[in-house]
């Protein structure tokens, strides 16, 4: 037995030195290919921080493509409508209802200013700067648009009816963290703190079905599924409509040294708009309907305490449909905008959800929308009225600002329409479904549309799970 013993103990040693020679050798080897192989740059990054590097350090690491400046296709804007004085009260009428963002009046200006000035030098700066000022003229609002503020919003359907409980309704954070402890958003400044959050053992599970239940569904009604960039120009940003550069925008922008007018992707109907950009479409390939899975990144700023958890955050999951139409007889972008709201009435209507449907005033437009319906279902926790889904009809807005064109019958270049819908933003699905179908105790039933994608289970639990993350974390630090 002893003799087993010491075998033992030599062989244990011998592994030892083993191992610390590999380690050694692995440590020198790369050390030399280190100093031979990788650039001077790479090396001496890693010995530096990020932030006492100089912008010209970071060149080195950038592709050919991202060395020549981005620039957008030439502004298609219908300039003769824009600068006929005719026009101009009724464009002023339309900016009024619709937040007051552009200014038609100082548009104006600059075109007559351009007219009349000699300079070369500075009849290019007034160009610039007229360019910029009818960048931010808003789309035309639709006729049914109601005019105002949210409160004008108007109820278009109501689906499936409010659930009554024998208990008081719990918030999503209770049900999932307290509940079925697989929900995280506290202690988490190693990330962003708040509005950042983890989703565990079942949860995550939950999001991965819903992904594939909305993506099955959207593929048998005529979306191509493309995958998407997280990184995107911003001035392409800027072109569908969402702000890059103003002190409110919910944009994230990369630090300069790194990349120069580079955004993370606030939805993937930015990139899926991108994808078509100079794209001239054949009139009998239209409508193009699109797809994506992405993660979506916004600098949510609000702080309401109703608005804790997973309803408002930083980086979330979403499917998105986007849409290509003619634009022949006015009507084809609007017929697509309603397929699109179908599509999205059903898929929640099929996970048994109560919900409503609203036409949305011209104050809840942005500047990129002709007409937009929300979706919002009753969380039971928070006893208000939630959005989980939009789509919006923009007409020409983005395409005039990214030259998406087709070709009409007679073989003319056209601008073209785009839609765009929401088919699964995950974090407002998990609260509705968590919301409408809590039970008392550490139980949840999950929607039968869903037991296909969760591997037949038809139910959370988190009885039995002893362990929350909390104390796990109180565990790692007796270590």
């Amino acid at each position: 037995m002893l003799n087993a013993a010491s075998q033992l103990d030599l062989c244990l040693r011998a592994l030892l030195q083993y191992r610390h020679l590999l380690h050694f050798s692995l440590r020198q080897s790369f050390s030399a290919f280190r100093s031979h192989h990788l650039p001077r740059q790479l090396h001496e990054r890693s010995h530096r921080s990020f932030h006492t590097q100089k912008p010209a350090k970071c060149k080195h690491f950038l592709p050919k493509e991202w060395e020549e400046p981005f620039t957008l296709p030439e502004l298609g804007l219908d300039w003769a409508f824009l600068l006929n004085r005719k026009n101009r009260d009724v464009i002023a009428e339309n900016i009024a209802q619709r937040k007051g963002v552009g200014d038609i009046d100082k548009v104006l200006a600059l075109a007559d200013e351009l007219k009349a000035e000699k300079n070369a030098e500075q009849k290019k700066i007034i160009k610039e700067n007229l360019i910029s000022e009818a960048f931010d003229i808003p789309n035309f609002s639709h006729p049914n648009s109601p005019i105002g503020d949210d409160t004008e919003a108007q109820e278009v359907n109501v689906v499936g009816s409010k659930r009554e409980f024998g208990f008081k309704p719990r918030m999503v954070r209770e049900i999932a963290g307290k509940g079925l402890r697989m929900y995280r958003d506290e202690n988490l400044t190693f990330t962003t703190g708040s509005k950042t959050y983890f989703l565990e053992d079942g949860l995550a599970r939950l999001e991965e079905a819903l992904v594939m239940y909305t993506v099955e569904r959207l593929m048998a009604k005529g979306f191509e599924l493309v995958s998407v960039p997280d990184l995107l120009q911003c001035d392409v940003v800027d072109s569908c409509g969402f702000k890059t550069s103003t002190d409110r925008s919910q944009v994230y922008r990369l630090h300069p040294k790194c990349f120069t007018d580079v955004c993370l992707s606030g939805t993937a109907e930015m990139a899926l708009a991108g994808y078509f950009m100079n794209d001239v479409i054949p009139h009998e390939e239209l409508p193009k309907k699109v797809m994506a899975v992405s993660r979506c990144y916004r600098a949510e700023a609000a702080e309401k305490a109703i608005e804790r958890g997973l309803y408002r955050v930083h980086h979330f999951t979403k499917v998105e449909m986007f849409g290509v139409t003619a634009s022949e007889n006015g009507t084809e972008s609007d017929n697509l905008l309603q397929d699109i709201l179908s599509v999205e009435i059903e898929l929640f209507e099929n996970l048994g959800l109560h919900f409503r449907v609203l036409e949305m005033p011209t104050q809840e437009l942005g500047a990129p929308a002709h007409r937009k319906y929300d979706i919002e279902a009753w969380m039971h926790g928070k006893n208000i009225w939630g959005e989980i889904s939009s789509c919006s009809n923009c007409t020409d807005f983005q395409s005039r600002r990214l030259n998406i064109r087709y070709t009409d019958p007679s073989g003319q270049r056209r601008y073209a329409h785009t839609v765009n819908g929401t088919g699964c933003a995950v974090p407002r699905m998990i609260i509705s479904i968590l919301e409408q179908n809590q039970q008392q105790g550490r139980k949840l039933t999950l929607p039968e549309a869903l037991w296909p994608y969760m591997d037949g289970e038809t139910y959370l639990s988190g009885d039995g799970k002893t362990k929350s993350w909390y104390t796990f974390v109180k565990t790692l630090r007796k270590v």
